[in-house]
């Protein structure tokens, strides 16, 4: 039988922001952000590790204090990624999954599909995710739009709405991307060695520079969307969802 793949799930946690201050320590129904992310990873069947990636003694310090494993990354790391490259330094993995540490309603079902397409061809360097995109966020900048070839390869990813429904028949189905990366190690050397790229800089979005690199990201596609916590609506939406969650029967959880 084939060798199952080495899984690390790696959770870049900057404790500095700009629009949420300390918002990876910030809490949500009870519990830091950061705990609920950690602990729904975990829940991840498929995933053989999970750990914190932090510049910050303090989230240390609190990974610490909860068992959690972290790792401390330099605080020149300009994106996620980069933390994730980081930690491929030293620890070693077929597959490298990105649960950003401001995702705490990411579940298994996210990761299962992220995987999805990375398992099942050996061509694939990155995957993520996208769902479909609610009316009141397509003209949303902060909810980014990703645009997909039949095969399942990313065109695009933007701010912008796209694609631009010229004669406005209303038939686009817009696909909003999901902040979720698996990666296998290659990719995340190259990444690491190019500079930000021009679409990239303009864009704010880390992941045009595998695009701009000629580097495939394949999307696969989820019904259970999420929301990553920038401000103090988002962090009160999702604290208002996961109360819903622990107080809906088991196996109840709802579409988000």
């Amino acid at each position: 039988m084939p060798k199952h793949p080495h899984i690390v799930a790696v959770i870049p946690a900057r404790l500095a922001s700009t629009r949420l201050s300390r918002k990876v320590l910030r809490e949500i129904a009870g519990r830091p952000m950061l705990d609920w992310v950690y602990r729904a990873a975990r829940d991840c069947g498929q995933l053989d590790r999970v750990l914190i990636a932090t510049d910050s003694d303090e989230v240390m310090a609190f990974a610490s204090e909860s068992d959690f494993e972290a790792i401390l990354t330099p605080a020149e790391c300009a994106s996620g990624t980069d933390r994730v490259h980081f930690v491929a330094q030293s620890v070693a993995a077929d597959i490298y999954v990105n649960v950003q540490g401001d995702e705490p309603l990411v579940r298994r079902e996210q990761i299962d599909g992220l995987l999805r397409p990375i398992l099942k061809r050996a061509e694939v360097l990155v995957s993520t995710l996208a769902t479909p995109c609610a009316p009141q966020q397509i003209g949303n900048p902060n909810a980014v739009k990703v645009v997909i070839a039949a095969d399942g390869r990313a065109l695009y990813f933007s701010r912008a709405t796209i694609p631009h429904d010229r004669d406005g028949t209303g038939l686009v189905k817009y696909q909003k991307h999901l902040g979720f990366y698996a990666y296998r190690k290659a990719a995340l050397d190259h990444f690491s060695a190019l500079p930000p790229s021009p679409l990239e800089s303009a864009e704010r979005l880390e992941q045009l520079r595998f695009l701009e690199a000629g580097i495939d990201i394949y999307v696969e596609p989820t019904e259970f969307d999420s929301i990553g916590v920038d401000t103090e609506e988002d962090r009160l939406a999702v604290e208002e969802i996961l109360r819903r969650r622990l107080s809906a029967p088991q196996g109840k959880c709802g579409e988000i």
